[in-house]
């Protein structure tokens, strides 16, 4: 069973959210596509794998560019393909956590990649 929000959020602004819990409802109407959230999918699969590198071999340099690589797969789908701004250019932190509880109820089946 599919937790994606039908509704269009094009009218809402993502400050006005108080909590995470409010805001990922927000942040999953913004992940409709199917091949944006692949993107997403595949960006947060190599920052984690940037991350097991900088662990593995104490290099630093790997840290920013697990981040590039999130974030780069991530602005292409929502400008290619979702056609709308990411909400971490208004809500940074709530944007990073709804990343990671994406990725994570996709793994659990409740998102369709």
């Amino acid at each position: 069973m599919s937790i994606l929000p039908t509704a269009s959020s094009d009218a809402v602004d993502p400050r006005r959210f108080g909590s995470f819990a409010e805001f990922y409802p927000f942040y999953l109407s913004e992940h409709r596509d199917r091949t944006c959230r692949r993107l997403h999918f595949v960006g947060s699969t190599l920052g984690l794998v940037c991350l097991a590198l900088l662990l593995a071999t104490g290099q630093w340099r790997w840290l920013p560019i697990g981040l590039a690589c999130g974030y780069a797969f991530a602005w292409i789908g929502h400008f290619g393909f979702e056609n709308n701004k990411p909400a971490s250019f208004k809500r940074p932190l709530y944007s990073f956590l709804g990343d990671w509880a994406m990725y994570r109820d996709i793994w659990l089946g409740r998102i369709k990649l």
